[in-house]
C-alpha cells in the first residue's frame, strides 16, 4: 500500500522542476471599462423606473375602467334622481335653476327629456320658490323645442303661485326663445341675441361640382319626389313651392306659441318684423317686447331674497367624472408652475 498521507516532501514522478503556477490578481478595469459599467447600470435603473411607471399606468387604467363600468351600471339601476343635488340641501328655500345650453336636440344635453323632467323636479319641491331656467343656445329642433314649451305651459299652470323665469345669456334665438317664451318673465342682459323668430332647412346644389370631378349620381328612388332634396339637382318649381308650404306651417306653429306665451307684451309684431326671423340685441328686444328685463340668474336670485341656488339640470355620472378629473389635472399643472415677482436686494424684481 502507498503511503498515506503522502509526504508533501517528496516529489512525485510525474512532477516538473519548474515551480507550480501562482494566480494572478485581476487587472484593474480602465477607465473606458468603468464607464461601460455605470451606463449598463444607469440603463438598468432607467428602465426599472420606465417599467415602474407603465404599471402604475395600466393599474389607473384598469382602475378607471372598474369605475366607468360601476358608474354606468349605477346610473342604469338606480332610481332617477335630480342630478348635482347630493349633498345639497334642498329643505330650505332657494332659487330652482335649469340649464339649456348649446344646440336643441334629441342627441344632446338639451334634449325635451331631461330638461323637461328637470323642470318637472324643480316645480315639485316645496321649496323651490322660483324656477329660472338658464338659456345660452341657438336653437335647435323645432319638434324638441315644442315638447319643453308644452311641459313649461302645463307647469305654470298647474303650480301658479310658483314663477317661471328664462335668463338669456349669450344668445337665446330660434327653438331657444321658442322656449323662453313659454316663461312668465324673459331676463336677458343688453349684449344678448334674441329672436331669429323663423325656421331654415338647408339645401345646397353641388351639380355643377360633380360635373367638373366627373361623379355621376346614380341614386335609385321609388317615388317620384323622394330624392326631393339631392344635392345632385335643383328643386322644381312644384318642389320649391313644397317645401315652402312645410316650413311656412312650422312657422305658423312657432308664431302661435310665441303670442301665446308673450300676449299683448309684443310691440306690433307685423310693423316690427318680429316674426321674420330677424334677431336682436337683448336691449332691443325689451323695447319690441320679446323681454321683460334685463338681469341674469344672480340678479334674480337677489331680487327674489333667496339665499342659494340650487342647479337641477341632470349631469351625466361619467361627464361629471371626467370633469372633475380634468379640473384637478388641471390644478395640479398650474400649481407646479410659479409666476412669481421676488425682490431682490438690491430693491429690483425678478420673475420666478
Amino acid at each position: 500500500m502507498p503511503n498515506w498521507p503522502p509526504d508533501p516532501n517528496k516529489r512525485s514522478d510525474n512532477s516538473s522542476n519548474q515551480p507550480a503556477p501562482m494566480l494572478q490578481p485581476p487587472s484593474q478595469p480602465t477607465g473606458q471599462e468603468w464607464r461601460l459599467i455605470e451606463n449598463t447600470l444607469l440603463a438598468s435603473v432607467v428602465e426599472q423606473r420606465r417599467a415602474r411607471r407603465w404599471s402604475i399606468f395600466f393599474k389607473l387604467l384598469t382602475f378607471g375602467y372598474i369605475l366607468l363600468i360601476f358608474l354606468t351600471l349605477g346610473r342604469g339601476c338606480s332610481t332617477k334622481a335630480p342630478a348635482g343635488l347630493e349633498g345639497i340641501d334642498t329643505s330650505k328655500p332657494h332659487l330652482a335653476v335649469v340649464e339649456l345650453q348649446g344646440t336643441i336636440s334629441n342627441d344632446d344635453a338639451a334634449n325635451a327629456y331631461d330638461v323637461s323632467d328637470a323642470l318637472t323636479q324643480a316645480f315639485e319641491n316645496s321649496n323651490s320658490k322660483a324656477v329660472a331656467l338658464d338659456i345660452n343656445s341657438p336653437g335647435g329642433s323645432p319638434v324638441q323645442s315644442d315638447e319643453i314649451w308644452q311641459t313649461m305651459m302645463d307647469l305654470r299652470k298647474k303650480y301658479p303661485n310658483k314663477k317661471l323665469y328664462a335668463v338669456i345669456g349669450d344668445i337665446g334665438a330660434s327653438g331657444a326663445y321658442y322656449i323662453a317664451s313659454a316663461a312668465d318673465e324673459i331676463y336677458v342682459n343688453p349684449s344678448s341675441l334674441v329672436g331669429s323668430i323663423g325656421v331654415i332647412m338647408p339645401s345646397y346644389n353641388v351639380e355643377g361640382l360633380m360635373d367638373k370631378v366627373g361623379v355621376k349620381d346614380r341614386t335609385i328612388t321609388a317615388g317620384e319626389y323622394k330624392d326631393i332634396l339631392s344635392l345632385s339637382r335643383p328643386l322644381t318649381d312644384y318642389e320649391e313651392q313644397h317645401v315652402e308650404k312645410v316650413l311656412a306651417n312650422t312657422h305658423k306653429h312657432f308664431i302661435n306659441a310665441v303670442k301665446k306665451g308673450r300676449g299683448d307684451r309684443l310691440k306690433d309684431p307685423e310693423a316690427n318684423k318680429l316674426f321674420s326671423g330677424l334677431f336682436w340685441t337683448g336691449e332691443q328686444s325689451i323695447a319690441l317686447g320679446l323681454a321683460d328685463k334685463t338681469g341674469s340668474i344672480s340678479s334674480l336670485e337677489k331680487q327674489l331674497k333667496l339665499k342659494s341656488v340650487v342647479n337641477y339640470t341632470p349631469k351625466d355620472p361619467f361627464q361629471f367624472f371626467m370633469d372633475r378629473f380634468a379640473v384637478k389635472m388641471g390644478a395640479g399643472i398650474g400649481s407646479s408652475v410659479n409666476l412669481d415677482v421676488l425682490p431682490q436686494e438690491d430693491g429690483n424684481a425678478k420673475m420666478r
